[in-house]
């Protein structure tokens, strides 16, 4: 059962559907999760008891055996899925969209000057994604694999399993805050009459690419990293 006083990341981790909800909503469900339900729509702009009303539909409509349970996936699973879909994805469409923003820029960058502040945010989304799935696939992730696989605890040389996850979160919430500037600065992706087909492609590959990154972010801060933690406890 799911509540109007639950956190929007207790919601998208018990009701996985939810999160095609959410980015439709424009409701944050991955770094900025933490806040009940009711805030976060009342943030939105729309009625928590209609949003109730969709949650509780989706378990209705969504035939079970086509939604993953990944609170019921292993670490080790839930990682392998998180690398093999989300960075696999996210390091292929950093280089295509690189290239992309480069040649819109050169062909509207002087009538569209907002171009310039897409490139040099989408810039430093590069620059902070590319060295943080490095240090998940490295380091993170295979102590996570290993404790999970441990039968004692094991020695790290970061401590605790909380202190790259700390760290990993706060990167987690730079890039959120980049996808937000980017989404305002393009008017939520909303194209200008005289866009060529390559800046239409460039604005669409952008949100395709914000909801797959809110995704990734949401199955390591709202179920990955807590089930770390707790592994780690016992």
């Amino acid at each position: 059962m799911i509540s109007s006083q639950m956190t929007v990341r207790e919601v998208a981790a018990q009701v996985p559907e939810s999160t095609r909800l959410f980015e439709t909503l424009q409701i944050d469900y991955c770094c900025g999760g933490n806040r009940p339900l009711t805030e976060a729509c009342a943030t939105a702009g729309v009625e928590v008891d209609i949003v109730m009303k969709q949650l509780s539909a989706l378990g209705k409509s969504t035939p079970t055996d086509t939604v993953v349970d990944f609170q019921k996936l292993s670490l080790t699973d839930l990682i392998t899925h998180i690398v093999n879909t989300h960075h696999v994805f996210t390091k292929f469409e950093m280089d295509r969209l690189r290239a992309l923003v480069t040649k819109v820029i050169g062909a509207h960058g002087a009538n569209h000057p907002e171009l310039l502040t897409v490139g040099e945010l989408f810039q430093r989304l590069y620059a902070d994604l590319e060295p943080h799935m490095f240090k998940e696939e490295q380091v993170l992730f295979p102590y996570i694999v290993r404790m999970e696989r441990a039968q004692s605890l094991l020695s790290a040389p970061f401590g605790t399993v909380k202190n790259p996850i700390r760290m990993m979160m706060m990167e987690h919430d730079t890039a959120g805050d980049i996808l937000r500037k980017l989404r305002a600065v393009t008017s939520d992706y909303r194209v200008p009459a005289d866009a060529c087909i390559s800046y239409q492609t460039l604005y669409q590959a952008l949100e395709d690419f914000e909801k797959d990154l809110h995704q990734h972010i949401h199955l390591e801060n709202n179920i990955l990293f807590p089930k770390a933690v707790e592994l780690e406890s016992r």
